[in-house]
């Protein structure tokens, strides 16, 4: 079952949507429900506070977003060390960073701690991130690429540039997840002015970081945006894995809007990339005949 799990991910990585085609997503999902969509988005554009809201009073949340931080190699605090290639020197070498793991500490089970150490032992040929899986959340929020952000009264569409992943968050829906998925299935809600993410149901292959930070198929994520002011969003994410962790754990990290007139996320297609890693030991061998 795993295994068939793991092909029909890969299998489901390589048709990823292109940029182009998430843009179409997006639009549609705005405009979704027609009228109330185009209402709400014309009733964002006054401010009416320290950041903007649509006509239904919830924040609007639309926009590109981007994390500025080293979470992607580790979220806890770490100092700068040498770079995968030696040869390299200071180039690509790992960026010293407080940490985004409230506490610094993830209560990992002594089993999945040796786990954990094995990971980042040999990160380079264990991080998914290498393979161009898609990331998972919440590690797609901090890994370095903006996302953008498209929202309407039913729905809440988040958009990456890391290997054209994408996520549709459904709103107050009861609808059950039909399979796992690399961005697992989302169901959201508002708690005031507060977005609040319901994860489950991720591939069990992402991890949270290049240090070897790993979950298992049980991992829930709960996820809290709440926009600080008009450009500045405060996101925070509860992690909990009974099968990993002894208890829940959080991380806490500002968004920032990326304000250039000409933003937009650029295509970034990753599988060709690591098609060699991946599938190169099937390469047919030339006849010795």
């Amino acid at each position: 079952m795993r295994a068939t799990k793991r092909v029909v991910g890969t299998l489901a990585m390589r048709a990823a949507m292109t940029v182009s085609w998430i843009r179409q997503v997006l639009a549609g999902v705005a405009l979704a429900g027609a009228t109330a969509a185009a209402t709400v988005a014309l009733g964002a554009q006054s401010p009416t506070g320290p950041f903007t809201r649509g006509t239904d009073g919830k924040p609007n949340l639309t926009g590109i977003w981007q994390a500025v931080n080293t979470a992607n190699w580790d979220v806890q605090a770490h100092e700068a060390k040498m770079g995968p290639v030696v040869s390299l020197a200071a180039a690509f070498s790992v960026p010293p960073g407080p940490g985004v793991v409230e506490g610094n500490e993830i209560p990992y089970l002594p089993e999945a701690l040796k786990k954990k150490q094995a990971n980042a032992a040999n990160w380079m040929a264990l991080d998914p991130e290498v393979k161009c899986y898609m990331p998972g959340i919440p590690r797609a929020t901090y890994q370095g690429f903006p996302f953008q952000i498209v929202q309407s009264k039913d729905t809440v569409v988040f958009a990456y540039e890391f290997a054209s992943a994408s996520r549709i968050v459904r709103m107050e829906t009861k609808e059950q997840s039909p399979a796992p998925a690399w961005m697992g299935w989302n169901v959201g809600k508002w708690d005031g002015d507060t977005l609040v993410i319901d994860v489950t149901d991720q591939m069990e292959e992402t991890w949270f970081d290049r240090a070897g930070n790993y979950h298992s198929d049980a991992l829930h994520v709960v996820e809290r945006i709440t926009p600080i002011d008009a450009n500045t969003l405060k996101y925070e994410a509860t992690i909990e894995d009974p099968k990993v962790f002894s208890r829940p754990w959080k991380i806490s990290m500002p968004l920032y809007r990326r304000r250039e007139p000409n933003m937009q996320l650029m295509e970034y297609k990753c599988v060709p990339f690591a098609e060699e890693l991946m599938y190169g030991h099937l390469r047919k061998k030339p006849s010795t005949r």
